[in-house]
């Protein structure tokens, strides 16, 4: 089972002493491995292909209409036209799956625009969504997605009953928390089933804790606490090198177009799918961990996708830090911690922890410093994760109407406008 992100349902105030701007509600997304028989994977394929003849078919209709000019097609009309379509010899074994796989389908493709338009108007977070593209079937993950209109069900006997596909095995890792209100059925690059459950789950309060944490992610170490604490980083990219060079390498070696050469692909992407689940196993790990360990959260607001593009890109997309961050959020939502992400650009390897005072940029080769003002020797990775912490209790009493001006600190020689011994 994983649990991915998660979208908070609502706005509201925990009834603890601290306040979270979450709802305690949450949908979350619940995995589970599937294990179709060859008769079910030839039904998933067609459902698969029928979902993308939808959607590539919708987006043609809107790419001509702005093309000649005319008026954008709603939903309603894009509906109407899928219906008259699989009244056609053309188009009549659209008919074979279900009507609800292709009605997402539009679906999919509306919430594509909407992105696009979103983002256009600058109204979106985030990198900017460019325009819907057609989907082609090379592509090695496809997905179709059932909704409670399509009636699927979970059996007795534990297998997941589809419509037009019939009842699944499913390995069950873990229980639903609650009634799903829609499943999606996902194939991945390495050929893997997948059922992803959307589910509504309720609150589940984890003990009170004292304690508040201030984060520095890193790479030398995937994370040091405001405590002390540093957590090693994993690297499971930088183990599976070995194997998925040797893959790579076979793959290169085949034919295009060869049988032998999707088989190889296949072994590329098992590597892959073992880095990624080993991965995701020790995020969802460590961060229930901290979670349960924290009444409050601080973390700060790196742009990965700024530093995936240097020359430690590699390393930063085989830390995960984004992943990282978005579990500790929809946990402490769930938990009913609070969770908060600190200024992007504030200098907290530059500040000294214990009087404030700003000691200037440093190389990444310095590790250790002394405060020049009064005297206190840093571990570099630990000052931050406490100015993190700093930080973030700034910005939670400013939210709670509390003081949020630094105390006064005597400025040391050199800073005060005269110098000693002065009339």
């Amino acid at each position: 089972m994983r649990e991915e992100h998660a979208v908070p349902s609502g706005v509201d105030n925990l009834a603890s002493g601290h306040s979270n701007k979450y709802s305690m509600k949450v949908q979350l997304r619940y995995n589970y491995r599937i294990y179709p028989s060859p008769r079910q994977q030839q039904a998933l394929a067609r459902a698969f292909g029928c979902a993308r003849v939808v959607f590539n078919d919708a987006l043609a209709d809107r790419q001509a209409a702005l093309k000649a000019g005319l008026p954008y097609p709603t939903d309603a009309e894009l509906s109407a036209r899928l219906t008259a379509a699989k009244a056609t010899q053309e188009r009549a074994w659209l008919g074979e799956v279900s009507a609800v796989v292709l009605q997402q389908a539009l679906a999919d493709l509306n919430a594509a625009y909407r992105n696009f338009f979103a983002s256009l108007k600058g109204d979106r977070n985030g990198r900017k969504a460019g325009p819907p593209r057609f989907r082609s079937r090379k592509d090695r993950r496809q997905a179709i997605r059932f909704t409670r209109n399509a009636r699927f069900a979970v059996t007795p006997g534990g297998k997941l009953r589809l419509p037009r596909i019939g009842d699944v095995p499913v390995r069950w890792s873990r229980r639903l928390p609650a009634v799903p209100s829609s499943v999606t059925v996902i194939r991945d690059a390495a050929g893997r089933y997948f059922a992803s459950f959307v589910v509504q789950a309720s609150e589940d309060l984890v003990p009170e804790a004292d304690a508040e944490t201030g984060i520095d992610l890193g790479l030398t170490h995937f994370a040091v606490l405001s405590d002390g604490r540093k957590i090693a980083s994993p690297k499971f990219l930088r183990r599976a090198e070995g194997k998925l060079r040797k893959a790579q390498k076979a793959l290169s070696r085949k034919a295009k177009g060869s049988r032998n050469r999707d088989k190889a692909r296949a072994r590329v992407a098992r590597v892959h799918a073992k880095v990624a689940d080993c991965r995701r196993d020790w995020l969802h790990k460590e961060s229930t961990r901290i979670i349960r360990e924290s009444q409050a959260v601080y973390v700060e607001d790196l742009c990965v996708a700024g530093l995936a593009r240097t020359r430690l890109g590699k390393a930063v997309h085989d830390a995960g830090w984004s992943a990282f961050t978005a579990m500790l959020e929809y946990k402490a939502r769930k938990g009913g911690r609070e969770f908060r992400r600190t200024g992007r650009f504030e200098p907290t390897s530059q500040v000294c922890s214990a009087c404030g005072v700003r000691d200037g940029p440093k190389p990444l080769s310095v590790r250790v410093w002394t405060c020049a003002a009064c005297g206190t020797v840093h571990d570099r990775d630990v000052n931050a994760a406490r100015n993190v912490l700093a930080l973030g209790r700034r910005e939670s009493l400013n939210a709670r109407g509390g003081q949020v001006r630094p105390a006064a600190v005597l400025a040391p020689a050199g800073e005060a406008g005269s110098r000693r011994g002065a009339a």
